[in-house]
Formats: C-alpha cells, structure tokens, sequence
C-alpha cells in the first residue's frame, strides 16, 4: 500500500511539476496496532499521526524504545484545552488549532517546559456546522493575535474538505475547499505549509499545494 501511494503521490507530484520529497506522508495511526504501525516503519515511514491523546501516549511508550525510530509525531484531532499538557509534551506538530483559547492555552503549557511548539491554524473552509475550524473571515486576526504568543510557532494552515459526496466524486468535490485554502495562505505567507488531504483526495489536494497529507486507510487497508 505505501509502495501504490508513493507511486500516486510522484504522479500527482509530475502533473505540476513539484518533487515527490516535498510532500510529507502522515501515517494515521488511529486504531492501528503497533504491530501494524511497526509494519508500516519498516516501509520508511517517519511521521505518525493521531487523533487521540490516549492512544498516542501508548503508542509513543511502545516505539520510543526502539531506537530506528526516530519520529515526528503529528496530533490531527480536535484537541480538549485539558489535554494540551500532555499534547505539548509528545507532539512536534499540533495540526488541529481551532481557536485562540486553545492557542493561548497550549502557549501557557508549552511555556511551562521551556518548548516552542509548532502549530497549523484549522480553518473552516466548508460550512457543515459539525466542522471546527477558524472561519476565513476572522483568520487575519487571528493570526496577528497568535502570532503574539511566545511560546508557538505557527507553521501553517490545515483543514478537512466536506464529507459526504459520491465515492467516485470525493476527490474533485473537495478541490475548491484545498483551493481556498492555499489562497488564504497565499494572502498570509506563502512560505507557510499546507496540512490537507486524506485517503480519498490526496491527489487533488498535492495537486492544489499540501504539503503534508493524512493517509490511514490508504495505508492500512487490506487489499
């Protein structure tokens, strides 16, 4: 499975001239077991990334030992604000920053063991009422709010496209909501990464500028 979706990952890469090395291939490890997590090390895998807090901490106990595994880990979730000190203990990169009080409150974790934590600003780019996110309109401020925390370092933005479309459409369904997203980074900083894309539109989402992409079942399922 990591052999067909690198392969995709170059095609995709080769229809707009970007090299496949810039994309950042995040394992979803959610409900995995370690035995298939370690499986999917042994394919090279570098980044993991959970949803979870709980499971994350299992996981990080299990593989820390293991001294070929040298990770990044990647928290993809909706984050509780009584979760963060575990969170800035365990995660080089918290995807899911969805609001200032959640950032303010990793700020004061990360702050409390002398780290800097890497963080994306969730955006809402669809409109499903289920969705966590910064809405568009108010990102600017909240950047130039965030930005002023001492102890984050924003690296980014991420989202999640719309769910619920016809399988053999999920993919260009979800290329205007990649869309704006790379716009609104465009009118940031176009330095900033791009964390979009999962098993059914990850091409799609190379395609319109991620730069990390979340893939669990396209990993893990068996075929």
């Amino acid at each position: 499975n990591i052999q067909r979706v690198r392969a995709r990952i170059a095609a995709s890469c080769l229809r707009i001239k970007r090299y496949p090395a810039e994309i950042v291939l995040v394992c979803v490890a959610k409900g995995r077991s370690i035995t298939e997590i370690k499986e999917a090390l042994s394919f090279g895998v570098k980044d993991i990334g959970e949803n979870k807090i709980q499971e994350a901490l299992l996981q990080y106990k299990q593989l820390r030992q293991d001294p070929d595994h040298r990770l990044k880990w990647h928290m993809l979730g909706h984050l509780q604000r009584n979760k963060v000190k575990d969170a800035v203990k365990l995660f080089d990169l918290i995807h899911s920053v969805d609001s200032l009080l959640l950032a303010q409150e990793i700020d004061q974790e990360a702050g409390k063991i002398g780290k800097l934590q890497d963080i994306l600003l969730e955006v809402k780019t669809s409109p499903e009422a289920t969705k966590s996110g910064f809405v568009p309109q108010e990102l600017g401020r909240a950047v130039e709010l965030i930005s002023g925390l001492t102890n984050l370092k924003v690296k980014g933005l991420m989202t999640i496209a719309p769910l619920g479309a016809p399988l053999e459409q999920v993919a260009e369904s979800a290329r205007p909501y990649f869309r704006k997203l790379r716009q609104l980074r465009d009118d940031l900083d176009k330095k900033w990464l791009l964390s979009m894309g999962m098993s059914d539109d990850f091409e799609v989402a190379i395609e319109e500028g991620a730069d990390l992409i979340r893939l669990g079942r396209a990993i893990f399922s068996r075929q």
